[in-house]
């Protein structure tokens, strides 16, 4: 198995460096047996999932916080969490703003700045 990168290797890397073992390509037994587990793998990747509830409530509490941003203006996550007014009402923390924030970065609609350590959000 070659892993070029510093990543730990997933479940499907080593059962497919198992099928290149020659102990186990001569055990039709063994090789049935990864190769099921390595589709119940591709099942389990490929099935819909509904969202959660909470899920759900982030997505709301997301648009509002792009509704609140305005073009060019930082904010902090506890700007933010001491401003919008439905995350204020609903009296969410200040690391689940963050939690959100970061979602919104890696969907492209933020865009995270630092300065001396400090996270600022922008739109994108």
């Amino acid at each position: 198995m070659t892993n070029t990168s510093n990543r730990k290797p997933t479940k499907r890397d080593n059962f497919n460096a198992l099928l290149n073992i020659e102990a186990v390509k001569a055990d039709p037994a063994l090789v049935e047996f990864i190769e099921h587990e390595i589709a119940l793998l591709d099942k389990k990747n490929t099935a819909e999932r509904k969202p959660t509830p909470k899920q759900i409530e982030n997505a709301g509490f997301k648009s509002d916080i792009l509704a609140f941003m305005e073009p060019d203006t930082l904010y902090t996550v506890a700007d933010l969490a001491k401003s919008v007014p439905s995350i204020v009402a609903a009296g969410i923390s200040a690391s689940r703003v963050t939690a959100m924030m970061t979602q919104l970065k890696n969907d492209g609609a933020v865009v995270r700045t630092e300065d001396k350590r400090k996270s600022f959000y922008s739109l994108a």
